[in-house]
């Protein structure tokens, strides 16, 4: 009892060091097993996991019969190959043959020591102490993690791949041999760089195999015949997520199965790299493909190539600008809070809110507009508008309701502004998609899906709603109605496309162009910009990512769809206007007790251009009409001086609206 007691003292005081082992790198694979990436560790080194479940097992048969015969019943130490090796060694003065057992030598591999006596010693009560840690299946899974295959491999899943270019669930008898042979001397097999030796060496084993009755002579002979490999370089597709799910692998997972589509990830890089080439050799791009159902990401395009600037920076995690992508869900609060209807009136006038004046993109107004076409047209007003009756804060906080993070781009703002409309504010294109994702699942919300498992657990997952689907449905039809960009044919007129809900979005300065696409079962998001967020000349969404939108669609394999049904586009009675105003003309600009400051006087001056919402109306100052401007058609005013001046604007029956406005020169 007490030796018992000593020796468990003696374990615990001095376990074998199990760290090099944790410093090893799991595969990201794609749905199908396609490998996408794994990460080196130390000093540049492919320590890959073993996945004995995606190993030949005819392999790992052979791999025992030569290196360990009796790996599965001893306890570590294999007392008769050591009373061999020892006879052996008495009788002709030199060891003829090794007692190491697999266990052994991965204890040797997990902590390296000069080849003396002594420390063979010690590897068998390391051996010993493993046995007790670990079952026979994962000591020769950790063995297969940590053997040597030459140069910068350890690992039998990283010598497979670098040498044959697969993984070594299936391989021929000559791999088989080679991989059996090339731990025990690794530099000197090194079928790149000695194939001579490695030629002998996989004899030698083939020769042992044969012994074994592990294969036959015929068999041998076909597998001496194979040709030596040489050494290739490690598949990187979907560089920047494939590297996120394999540091975020737990220690004991080999294998990360990742919803990534390898097929469809590898017709995409190509199209965001030339997307970013021909913008400019500062430019990236990003893409996103989500596939609705399970929010499975199916593509994931996190720049436009490692050669690019910022090229290892994921864009699809970074915070940006949306421009007018969020647009769509202020619509579709506004139809869920029944404070308008996709053909509620609105006004595309300027129109100043508290000290925000939006204007729309080319600076045009249209008038009066209905909700349908001012979203499918993208007008700033009235989202401006709608925004203000929905509540910037009620908006931010639906968002953080369903997990979707908005960042304020002013540290000490203290609450949400109108400019959320137009893109004041930052989000991620992963957020987005999530967004996206939900107006095509009904107005519900779930979080994308990474890997296979989670993307099994989404359909049956109930998700948060973010809006009613009659909401989210009304807001899709809108964007089937969007105009496709130049060269595009309506999708609804092409037969066999399938048709496109998209919406597009710049943000100031030209920083980032953001398209935004559903389409049959998959939701597609677009960037392209600077990954230092440096301002472009006139790049916008429409025209840089839009574009590159239409061609990832093109590349799926959504089903054709016909357009919806027509459905009554007239808005309840009670929604028909905005706000209708029953009495006279509303003046705008400037509003009444304003002071406003003017550059200069009289007619040379540059004036002040006068705004109101009515119709057929008729400017007056202290009595005096106005004329509109010959060019621009606008009322420009131009004050003969400094002071106090009454304005009056007057519609076509007469009603008015008036403002003391006092001027004060620059």
């Amino acid at each position: 009892m007490g030796v018992e007691t000593a020796v468990f003292a003696l374990d615990a005081a001095f376990p074998p060091d199990m760290s090099r082992a944790l410093r090893s790198s799991p595969v990201a694979l794609d749905r199908r097993g396609v490998w996408l990436r794994a990460l080196p560790v130390e000093d540049g080194r492919w320590r890959i996991r073993a996945d004995l479940d995606r190993t030949d097992p005819i392999f790992l048969k052979r791999l025992v019969a030569v290196e360990d015969a009796r790996f599965w019943v001893h306890a570590g130490v294999d007392p008769i190959s050591l009373l061999r090796a020892v006879g052996s060694a008495v009788v002709r003065g030199h060891p003829t043959s090794g007692a190491s057992t697999l266990t052994m030598q991965t204890a040797r591999l997990l902590e390296p020591r000069p080849r003396t006596l002594g420390a063979k010693l010690i590897e068998m009560v390391r051996a010993t102490q493993i046995e007790a840690r670990l079952s026979k299946r994962e000591i020769l899974a950790l063995y297969l993690t940590l053997a040597p295959y030459g140069g910068n491999l350890e690992g039998v899943r990283a010598a497979s791949l670098s040498y044959f270019g697969h993984e070594p669930e299936t391989l021929t008898d000559g791999e088989q041999a080679l991989l059996i042979a090339l731990p025990q001397s690794p530099e000197v097999r090194r079928p790149d760089k000695r194939p001579e030796a490695a030629r002998a060496a996989r004899l030698a084993v083939l020769t042992k195999l044969i012994r074994a009755r592990r294969l036959t002579e015929v068999e041998a002979s076909e597998a001496e015949s194979e040709p030596l490999p040489k050494r290739a370089a490690f598949p990187s597709l979907a560089w920047h997520v494939a590297g996120e799910l394999a540091r975020a692998a737990p220690a004991s997972e080999a294998s990360v199965v990742s919803t990534i589509d390898a097929g469809l990830q590898t017709r995409l890089e190509p199209l965001a790299a030339a997307a970013a080439r021909a913008q400019g050799p500062e430019n990236t791009a990003a893409i996103l493909v989500v596939e609705i159902g399970g929010r499975a990401v199916r593509a994931a395009v996190g720049s436009g190539g490692l050669d690019r600037q910022g090229g290892w920076i994921d864009m699809t995690r970074a915070i940006r600008s949306p421009g007018s992508s969020l647009k769509p869900f202020i619509y579709g609060f506004a139809f869920d809070d029944g404070v308008a209807a996709p053909d509620t009136e609105l006004d595309d006038a300027p129109r100043r809110f508290a000290d925000y004046q939006p204007e729309n993109f080319d600076r045009v107004f249209h008038g009066k507009v209905t909700a349908r076409e001012a979203l499918s047209h993208s007008l700033n007003v009235p989202a401006v508008e709608l925004l203000d009756k929905v509540g910037p804060s009620t908006f931010e906080a639906r968002m953080a309701a369903v997990d979707v993070t908005l960042v304020r781009p002013k540290k000490g703002l203290t609450a949400p502004g109108l400019a959320i409309a137009l893109g004041g504010i930052g989000i991620s294109l992963r957020d987005l998609a999530t967004l996206y994702a939900a107006l095509g699942d009904g107005g519900v919300v779930k979080p994308l899906a990474w890997t296979e498992a989670e993307a099994a657990k989404r359909p049956h997952q109930g998700g948060t709603r973010l809006m009613r689907t009659e909401a989210a449905t009304q807001v899709l039809d809108i964007l089937r109605e969007t105009p496709p960009p130049a060269g595009v044919t309506a999708a609804a007129l092409t037969k066999g496309r399938p048709l496109m809900a998209f919406k597009t979005g710049t943000s100031y300065g030209f920083r980032d162009a953001v398209a935004a696409g559903v389409v049959g079962r998959y939701v597609i998001l677009v960037w392209t910009g600077r990954a230092d967020g440096g301002a472009r000349g006139g790049l916008t969404g429409r025209d840089s990512a839009l574009p590159l939108l239409f061609d990832v669609a093109d590349l799926l394999d959504a089903p054709a769809a016909a357009p919806r049904p027509i459905a009554p586009k007239s808005a309840p009675l009670a929604l028909a206007h905005l706000d209708e105003i029953s009495e006279g003309p509303r003046l705008i600009f400037p509003p009444d007790g304003s002071t406003v400051q003017v550059e200069g006087y009289g007619p040379r001056s540059r004036g002040l251009v006068l705004a109101a919402g009515g119709e057929s109306l008729s400017w007056y100052v202290d009595g005096e009409p106005l004329d509109r401007d010959g060019v621009s058609g606008r009322v420009v005013w131009r004050p003969r001086g400094p002071g106090f001046y009454r304005l009056s604007v007057v519609d076509g029956e007469g009603r008015r609206a008036k403002a003391r406005v006092r001027v004060k020169g620059g």
